[in-house]
């Protein structure tokens, strides 16, 4: 069988580092690596990371300098990711396996055209209530990854993933259908993070039974339940609940990334969410109301403190 020994990874924030540390503990040391450009390996030289309150000392290297890798692990944000693909290029060989562990339903698809199909495993994190300030990162849930395997992807590929995962001890769910449950994240975040962001609102906020909060998040959630019934793909009111249900066992004075990122004033995720529904649902005729509201509240947001 098809064996990880070495693992680069392209993105250093709560996913990239509590993720990519804890797959770290299967393989000896130096056999992960984080890649950097040369203006962001110059800038990290002197941070120092911590994970709730303890040191942590990530391996980085130039990505141009890191050789090819076994695994390659996109955990940018979507902002970053044709960067990324710039910085992970020439870690990827003949044989390398990629997972791409952002949010949305298209980072695979675009990762597949840069470099093959084949290469790809279909994967999504779910169950972290992650804060990321400055080099600080803290959290009361680990959260996870659902993976799984589509018509691009390989079962030895897979397996691969799936051995270093268990060597790791790294929490996993393996998915039958996780096109499904890329979706089902996707119509989360949609309302989640957006409503995070524009409402300046944390999870208890959001949650709280009969706000407007809520009110608005459930309507975009409900947009995209339209939406990936035209894409074949069967969401329902049931995966809504399960996925609010989920959100419920995270702390609730915590936020959610798009509202981490107007605290930061940070660019956000607001093209992959409402950027993304908008311009699918088109094809369609469906109705986009919500998300186009909450696209152009969270754009004259980032305006606010980016000046564009």
């Amino acid at each position: 069988m098809k064996e990880i020994r070495s693992i680069h990874i392209c993105g250093m924030g709560a996913l990239g580092l509590n993720f990519g540390l804890k797959l770290a503990t299967a393989l000896p040391d130096g056999a992960t690596k984080y890649l950097l450009d040369d203006a962001r390996y110059a800038r990290y030289q002197d941070k120092h990371f911590t994970i709730n309150g303890e040191p942590v000392h990530p391996h980085m290297v130039r990505g141009k300098e890191a050789g090819i890798a076994d695994l390659v692990i996109v955990a940018t944000k979507y902002t970053g990711l044709f960067e990324a693909m710039d910085t992970i290029a020439p870690s990827v060989g003949e044989d390398t396996i990629i997972l791409s562990i952002l949010n949305g339903v298209t980072s695979e698809e675009i990762l597949r055209e840069r470099f093959g199909k084949n290469k790809v495993v279909d994967s999504v994190s779910q169950g972290m209530d992650a804060m990321h300030f400055g080099d600080e990162i803290r959290y009361s849930k680990f959260g996870e990854l659902c993976i799984g395997l589509t018509d691009d992807a390989t079962q030895e590929n897979l397996d691969a993933v799936l051995a270093l995962f268990n060597k790791a001890g790294f929490p996993y769910t393996l998915d039958l259908d996780i096109r499904h449950r890329m979706w089902s994240k996707f119509m989360l975040n949609c309302g989640l993070n957006q409503c995070a962001c524009v409402y300046n609102a944390t999870y208890g906020d959001l949650l709280r039974d009969g706000s407007k909060e809520m009110a608005a998040m459930v309507a975009a959630m409900r947009e995209v339940i339209a939406l990936a019934n035209a894409e074949g793909i069967h969401l329902t009111e049931k995966d809504l609940n399960l996925y609010l249900d989920i959100q419920r066992t995270l702390a609730p004075e915590n936020r959610p990334s798009m509202g981490q990122d107007r605290l930061n004033k940070r660019p956000t995720e607001v093209e992959l969410f409402a950027g993304t529904v908008i311009k699918k649902a088109e094809k369609y005729g469906i109705c986009t109301a919500v998300n186009q509201y909450l696209y152009n509240a969270v754009k004259k947001i980032e305006a606010s403190y980016l000046g564009h």
